[in-house]
C-alpha cells in the first residue's frame, strides 16, 4: 500500500473511532434537548419525565463503561454484545416515551459489524429499524389499525433501505479485500524485483572480481610468454656473445662480439619496458575514461594523419577501474588494427552511457575484410579481434565486429556499466 493509501485509510479509521466513541454522546444529548421541546406537543407527564431522565442518565453511565471497555475489545464480543443490547433497550423506552429520542436510537445503525457476532448483526439492525419506524409513525404504540398499517410500512421502508445498504457495503468490502490483495501482491512483487535487482548488483560484483583475478592470470602468462619469446632470449644471446669475448684474444672480434651484446641489451631492454607499459594503462593514470579516450583518439590522429573523432552520449559516470582498463584497451587495439591494416582516412569513436551497460563503438572507412576469414595474430605484441573479445568477456562484456572487403570496419564492445568504487 502506498502511503498516500496508507494514510487516507488510517484518517478514515480514526474518524470513525471519534464518532463510536463520541457520537452516542452527542445524538442522547440532542434527542433529549428535542424531547424536552416537544414535550407538550407529545403529551409527556411528570411520571414519564422521571422514567426518561432515569433511562438518559442509565444510558450516559453504560456509554462511560463502554467507552473503558472497549479499549480492550476491538472486536465483536460477549461485552459488546451486551452493550449493544442494553443500548438498544434504552433507546427503545426513550422513544417510546418520546419519538424525538430516535436520534439517539439511530447508533444502532453503526458499528453492529463491530460489536455483534456475524449471526446476530441482521437482528440488531432489524431491532433498530422497529425504534425508527416507530417513531417515524408517531410514535409507538401506533394509537390504531391504520396506524399499525403506516408503522409496518416504513419499518417495511427501513429494512429494504438497511438490505441496499448492507449489499452496497458487502461490494465495498470486496472491492476493498480485492484492492488489498492487489496491494499485497504488488508488494511482493516489488520486493522480489528489489531482491533481484540487489542479486543482479551482487553478481556484477562476482564478475568483476572474477574478471579480475582471470584478468592477472591472463597477464601473468602473456609476460611469461612475451619474457621467454624476448627478453629471456636476449639474455641468452647477451651471455653467448660476452663468452665468445671471454675465450678470444682477438681485440677486433672481441669487439664485434661486443657490440652484438650491447644491441641485444637495447633491445631486450626495450622489450621490459614495453611488457611494463603493457600492465596498466598510463592514460587512466589521472583522467577518467571520457578524458583518456579523448587524448589518446587525438594523439592517434596526430600520429597517424588520419582524421577521428571522438563522441560521448548518455550521463557519463565514473566507472569501476576493470571496466575503463578494459575499454581503453580495447580502443587502443582498435586504433592499431585500423593504424596497421584498414589504410582508413575517417575514424569515429563513441562512448555510451545507456541505463545499466556501457558500448563502445569504433567505426573507419578504411578497405575493411571478411570477418569470417582467419586473422593471423600480429607480431607486434598485440592481440587482435580475438584479444579484444576476450577482453570484453572478462567483464561479463561482448564485443561484435561488422566489415566487408572495401566498406569500412565497425567494432562495438557492450559492458556492464559498474560504478567506480570510492
Amino acid at each position: 500500500m502506498n502511503p498516500t493509501t496508507a494514510d487516507a485509510a488510517t484518517t478514515v479509521e480514526q474518524r470513525w473511532g471519534l464518532f463510536n466513541r463520541w457520537g452516542p454522546y452527542g445524538l442522547l444529548c440532542f434527542g433529549t434537548l428535542m424531547s424536552i421541546g416537544t414535550s407538550g406537543v407529545v403529551g409527556m407527564n411528570a411520571d414519564e419525565w422521571y422514567v426518561a431522565g432515569g433511562a438518559v442518565a442509565a444510558a450516559l453511565v453504560l456509554q462511560l463503561w463502554w467507552g473503558r471497555a472497549a479499549r480492550t475489545r476491538p472486536d465483536p464480543s460477549v461485552a459488546g454484545t451486551v452493550y449493544y443490547t442494553v443500548r438498544w433497550a434504552f433507546a427503545f423506552v426513550l422513544t417510546w416515551l418520546n419519538p424525538f429520542f430516535a436520534f439517539y436510537a439511530v447508533v444502532g445503525y453503526f458499528g453492529a459489524e463491530r460489536l455483534l457476532p456475524p449471526r446476530l448483526v441482521k437482528p440488531g439492525l432489524f431491532a433498530t429499524a422497529i425504534i425508527m419506524a416507530g417513531s417515524q409513525s408517531g410514535g409507538l404504540p401506533p394509537g390504531n389499525s391504520a396506524g399499525w398499517g403506516v408503522f409496518g410500512a416504513l419499518l417495511a421502508v427501513n429494512i429494504v433501505l438497511l438490505s441496499v445498504f448492507a449489499h452496497l457495503a458487502e461490494q465495498e468490502d470486496e472491492r476493498a479485500r480485492v484492492q488489498a490483495a492487489t496491494i499485497k501482491e504488488l508488494e511482493r512483487t516489488n520486493t522480489a524485483l528489489q531482491e533481484s535487482m540487489d542479486e543482479n548488483v551482487a553478481l556484477h560484483a562476482q564478475l568483476l572480481l572474477q574478471a579480475r583475478e582471470a584478468g592477472v592470470a591472463d597477464e601473468r602468462r602473456r609476460l611469461a610468454a612475451e619474457i621467454h619469446d624476448t627478453i629471456a632470449q636476449g639474455l641468452t644471446g647477451i651471455i653467448a656473445q660476452l663468452q665468445v669475448v671471454a675465450g678470444t684474444t682477438d681485440a677486433e672480434l672481441a669487439r664485434e662480439h661486443l657490440g652484438r651484446a650491447a644491441d641485444l641489451a637495447r633491445h631486450s631492454l626495450g622489450e621490459a619496458r614495453r611488457s611494463v607499459h603493457n600492465l596498466s594503462p598510463a592514460p587512466l593514470e589521472y583522467d577518467r575514461l571520457p578524458e583518456a579516450l579523448k587524448k589518446t583518439v587525438a594523439e592517434w590522429a596526430e600520429r597517424t594523419g588520419a582524421r577521428a573523432d571522438f563522441t560521448v552520449t548518455g550521463t557519463a559516470e565514473d566507472l569501476h577501474d576493470e571496466i575503463e582498463a578494459t575499454l581503453l584497451r580495447i580502443v587502443q587495439e582498435a586504433l592499431s588494427n585500423t593504424a596497421r591494416h584498414a589504410d582508413a582516412t575517417r575514424v569515429g569513436v563513441t562512448l555510451s552511457f545507456m541505463g545499466d551497460e556501457v558500448t563502445l563503438d569504433v567505426r573507419d572507412d578504411g578497405r575493411g575484410f571478411d570477418p569470417l576469414a582467419t586473422v593471423e595474430r600480429t607480431g607486434t605484441g598485440g592481440f587482435g579481434l580475438d584479444g579484444m573479445r576476450a577482453r570484453a568477456e572478462r567483464i561479463a562484456g561482448a564485443l561484435t565486429v561488422e566489415s566487408e572487403p572495401g566498406g569500412g570496419t565497425a567494432v562495438s564492445a557492450r559492458v556492464p556499466l559498474v560504478r567506480h568504487e570510492h
